[in-house]
């Protein structure tokens, strides 16, 4: 018996747009890594910083794309700004490509 898996497919339209777009964003790396540092975690940008090792201006670029697509969240607290993943359904989706691409 062939090992194949049965997945439901994404029938409306509305949802296969939502999907892409998601996706056309988090494709670039350095977003890819954004998102897989912050994980289910609440960060500063100061710590992503730390975490994916380049500049503020650039981590900021990206971080303000994130955002506007709706996979980030953020909160300003004082003079420090805080990001997380505002979807479950990332969070899911970065977790199966850890699955897939990453070697345990």
């Amino acid at each position: 018996m062939p090992n194949t898996i049965e997945l439901p497919l994404i029938t409306k339209d509305e949802d296969i747009e939502r999907a892409a777009q998601s996706m056309k964003a988090m494709a670039h790396p350095l977003r890819l890594k954004i998102l897989c540092s912050l994980g289910g975690s609440e960060v500063s940008v100061q710590e992503i910083v730390k975490l994916v090792g380049t500049s503020q201006s650039n981590i900021s670029q990206h971080l303000a794309i994130l955002r506007d697509k709706g996979i980030l969240s953020s909160r300003k607290d004082a003079n420090r700004v805080y990001y997380k993943v505002g979807d479950s359904r990332t969070l899911q989706l970065i977790s199966m490509m850890r699955e897939v691409f990453c070697t345990v």
